[in-house]
């Protein structure tokens, strides 16, 4: 697996992560612990090691998850979590007394003495990012945290931040369709020297083929109250894959490879979300697939920015990004 330094820091990370979201019950359908367990170990062992996860996934659970799989492998893993919401994604925000209490209960969880990189999930509107990150600055001086992190926050915020301590990485949704920030927040990112780190870099399944049909979602799947997933956009998204497929095919990689591959062209560090080993392991070999220009202007042209029909959260989803 190729590596890469994250951001404003010492670590080396591989240059494709895990994004765990999914492990947890009422995300996207049905779980299974050990199944999970199984598909982190063997991320470790194709050098996969940053692995995401966040205090809100399955209200505590997925972190407890990861503590369990990192028993006895602690030194292989880069870990990543966030902190901003409470049990049902209640949002309890970035006042500095919340920001002490959430590392506490988060390495309670994952039975760790240390968290390497420490992201507030969204920002906080209603408190200073200059308080939130100098709370979490402490953290760091404390030697509860290494590096810090945020998640999908406006150009001026990111500025805001890293004036008051490094950013080390910037994590938002980008994909093929989940472009937005490439006009204003990737400049800043890269001016920083942040690692841009991308969730949901196949659009929560649907660039990967995995998702068919709506019917295709289990009843707990929270894409199916998002609008790119529901009615006509659904099928209009799935129609524009056909012409990505063809490059694919070409280039002798699978749909979801050549995606991954795109945003890694694109200088992201994607974190692609999966609970089975097939797709870890199709996902992982997305790292050693090369894009020439010419292919990259190809992609281009069959998928060029919002071409995605739908937005990609719901309205109240929206109105939580790029404060």
């Amino acid at each position: 697996m190729k590596t890469r330094q994250l951001g404003n820091s010492d670590l080396t990370v591989s240059s494709i992560g895990l994004g765990m979201m999914g492990m947890s019950s009422g995300i996207y359908g049905l779980t299974n612990d050990q199944e999970s367990i199984n598909v982190i170990h063997r991320a470790l062992e194709l050098g996969v090691t940053l692995l995401d996860t966040a205090d809100a996934y399955g209200n505590g659970h997925n972190e407890e998850l990861l503590g369990q799989a990192l028993k006895g492998r602690r030194d292989q893993a880069v870990v990543a979590t966030k902190f901003t919401f409470g049990p049902n994604w209640e949002f309890r925000g970035g006042h500095p007394d919340y920001v002490k209490q959430a590392i506490d209960e988060s390495l309670k969880r994952l039975g760790l003495d240390y968290i390497d990189l420490y992201y507030q999930h969204r920002v906080d509107p209603n408190v200073p990012i200059e308080e939130t990150v100098g709370a979490m600055a402490d953290l760091v001086k404390a030697g509860k945290v290494r590096y810090l992190g945020l998640s999908e926050a406006g150009a001026g915020t990111i500025r805001r931040a890293h004036a008051v301590h490094p950013i080390s990485a910037l994590q938002t949704e980008y994909s093929l369709w989940s472009r937005e920030i490439e006009d204003e927040i990737l400049p800043v990112v890269r001016e920083l020297g942040i690692t841009h780190v991308a969730y949901s870099p196949l659009s929560r399944g649907i660039i990967s083929g995995e998702i068919r049909s709506f019917s295709d979602f289990a009843e707990d799947d929270i894409r199916k109250y998002m609008p790119r997933y529901q009615g006509d956009n659904f099928q209009r998204n799935l129609d524009v894959l056909e012409e990505i497929k063809k490059i694919a095919a070409e280039k002798n990689c699978t749909l979801s490879q050549l995606a991954l591959a795109w945003t890694i062209a694109n200088g992201a560090l994607p974190i692609p979300g999966t609970k089975r080993l097939p797709y870890l392991e199709e996902n992982a070999g997305a790292a050693a697939i090369e894009l020439t220009a010419d292919e990259l202007a190809r992609i281009e042209a069959v998928s060029p920015k919002n071409i995605a029909h739908g937005q990609r959260m719901n309205e109240s989803g929206m109105q939580a990004v790029n404060l």
